[in-house]
Formats: C-alpha cells, sequence, structure tokens
C-alpha cells in the first residue's frame, strides 16, 4: 500500500518549489493504489501546468515496478463543495449556498471568514410597513462550520 504522509511529503515538496499559495483540498488513495488529489489557490485559478508538476513529482518518486498505481492530480472544481478553510477565505464576496443543520438551504454573499464560521450577507425585496413599493433588505446570518452541511459556489451566467 502507498503511503499517504509519502504522497503528502511528495506534494507538499513541489507546492514549495512553486511557491504560489497552493494547498490540497483533498487527498486519497484507494485499497486499489488510485491517488487522487485535489488542489486549490489562495488567489485566482489552478494552471494545468501546475496540476502537471505535481502529478511528475508524484509519479517520478514512485516506484511502478514495487507498486502499480494509478494518479489523478486536479483542481477543485465549481461544482463541488468546499472541504477546506482556504476556499471560504478565496470567495469572500462571492454568491454562495449555504446548507445548514438549521436554517436549511440559503443563498447570500460571504462576507466574512474566520476560525469559527462565516458571514452571509442575504439581499431580497420586502415590504416595509408604511410604504408602498418594496425595498432592499440586507440580513446578515452567522454560520459555524459545524453547523453547515455544504457550501458550493452560486454559479451565474448573467
Amino acid at each position: 500500500m502507498i503511503s499517504k504522509d509519502n504522497i503528502i511529503h511528495l506534494i507538499d515538496e513541489r507546492i514549495q518549489e512553486l511557491g504560489n499559495n497552493l494547498y490540497v483540498v483533498e487527498l486519497s488513495i484507494s485499497a486499489k493504489n488510485v491517488i487522487r488529489v485535489e488542489i486549490d489557490k489562495l488567489e485566482g485559478n489552478v494552471s494545468v501546468d501546475e496540476c502537471v508538476s505535481i502529478s511528475r513529482n508524484i509519479e517520478h518518486n514512485l516506484d511502478r515496478d514495487n507498486e502499480d498505481f494509478e494518479l489523478h492530480v486536479s483542481s477543485a472544481g465549481l461544482d463541488k463543495p468546499f472541504r477546506h478553510i482556504n476556499q471560504y477565505k478565496k470567495n469572500i464576496g462571492r454568491m454562495i449556498q449555504v446548507k445548514s443543520i438549521e436554517e436549511g438551504k440559503m443563498e447570500g454573499r460571504l462576507s466574512t471568514v474566520d476560525d469559527k464560521g462565516i458571514k452571509l450577507i442575504r439581499s431580497e425585496k420586502k415590504r416595509i410597513e408604511g410604504r408602498k413599493k418594496k425595498e432592499v433588505v440586507e440580513e446578515e446570518f452567522q454560520f459555524d462550520f459545524d453547523q453547515i452541511k455544504e457550501t458550493k459556489i452560486v454559479v451565474s451566467f448573467k
């Protein structure tokens, strides 16, 4: 069985060489030696070259004669839920959808992130007493990370 610690070491080694704020979102090794690595970046998007660089560092330092393996290195996709606090930090100001234990699904703009959780600002039109037209009202919601089941970016083509 391929050592997870060895794979982490090889990934960290290349990330340090590249020096561009990459981090591992998820790493898994199956019983059949299928290695899946998902990476992301604090600012900007992960390039194909960065994925290839990490993939090559892993591949060149593992012995296929000793243990055969399948390797997949990719960026964290837009359609996948957040799995790392840095993904929240990277997306401050963007529209997200949060599925929480207590509130259910809620969409809004991610306003702040700290070690405990996030703040979400939801805007909606509401009728205010004494006024004829509905007005946009902003409400702020606080979610602790242990209350969040899933968070995804809201993809909009407007």
